[in-house]
């Protein structure tokens, strides 16, 4: 029996962006169930009441999008009992690897170099489409996991932002979830008690300057438009959605009913 969490959203410690996404409502009038699909950031530093939590929710699936250096700098996830995790890495560790090496470490002049005028908000909406194009296999197991037997579930990156959001929106899609509503949900990471902590080497000030904070947020944030290109990639690389679930995820329309049946009122 899946517990219903509370309306008020519990305060966890150590463990940031955590909500359910339970009430969004789909095109044809229903609505996602509560209590069956969670995201948040990492759970690497979760306290044990932050554990006992989690644990009292009944997952049966944690979906880790990090890949092995998120991992290495952050930790491994809690373990939770009796909790099956699967770790579906979105992003190469090779992946960008000098380009962050700056961004914890670069002067305000290489940041400069690396960030401004949108080349921040070039990247990561590049990011994005490159994740919906050439991650459809992962996108594909998470979806089938969720019709068969995987809820209800988490899913997760660092921040739970993006990797962890795109699969979110992928979910929501797949459900009928209005674009509006998966938008709304999207941006709800940027909170101020939801955002991933910026880490710079430096930890005088002028490590965290304005400027520099100025120039780092495009990379922190949640913004429209890069879930926009995320859709945008969606309908230019398959025609729409319904043609992206079934030929670029192999979500057949039987598979996407049951997806529906578990996770919808």
């Amino acid at each position: 029996m899946t517990q219903q969490i509370p309306s008020t959203e519990p305060e966890l410690a150590g463990v940031r962006n955590f909500r359910d996404v339970g009430g969004l409502p789909t095109v044809d009038g229903r609505r996602v169930r509560h209590g069956v699909l969670f995201r948040s950031g990492h759970l690497a530093h979760a306290t044990d009441d932050d554990a006992t939590f989690l644990g009292s929710l009944g997952l049966h699936t944690i979906f880790d999008f990090r890949n092995a250096a998120d991992q290495k700098l952050e930790g491994a996830d809690v373990e939770l009992p009796g909790v099956r995790n699967v770790n579906l890495p979105l992003s190469d560790p090779a992946d960008g690897a000098e380009f962050w090496k700056m961004v914890r470490d670069g002067d305000i002049e290489q940041l400069r170099e690396i960030l401004s005028d949108g080349k921040g908000a070039g990247r990561m909406i590049a990011s994005y489409r490159t994740i919906i194009k050439e991650r459809t296999a992962e996108h594909s197991q998470v979806l089938h996991a969720l019709a068969e037997d995987s809820v209800p579930a988490l899913m997760h990156c660092a921040a739970g932002k993006d990797r962890a959001g795109l699969s979110i929106a992928v979910t929501l899609l797949a459900l009928g979830v209005e674009r509006e509503a998966i938008i709304a949900d999207y941006l709800e990471s940027n909170a101020k008690h939801r955002r991933y902590k910026v880490r710079r080497s430096g930890s005088d000030a002028s490590a965290y300057s304005p400027e520099i904070m100025e120039l780092l947020s495009p990379l922190f944030d949640a913004r429209a438009e890069y879930l926009a290109a995320a859709f945008e990639t969606i309908d230019e690389t398959w025609g729409g959605v319904d043609a992206y679930l079934e030929q670029g995820l192999g979500i057949t329309p039987e598979l996407r009913d049951r997806l529906r049946e578990r996770l919808l009122d």
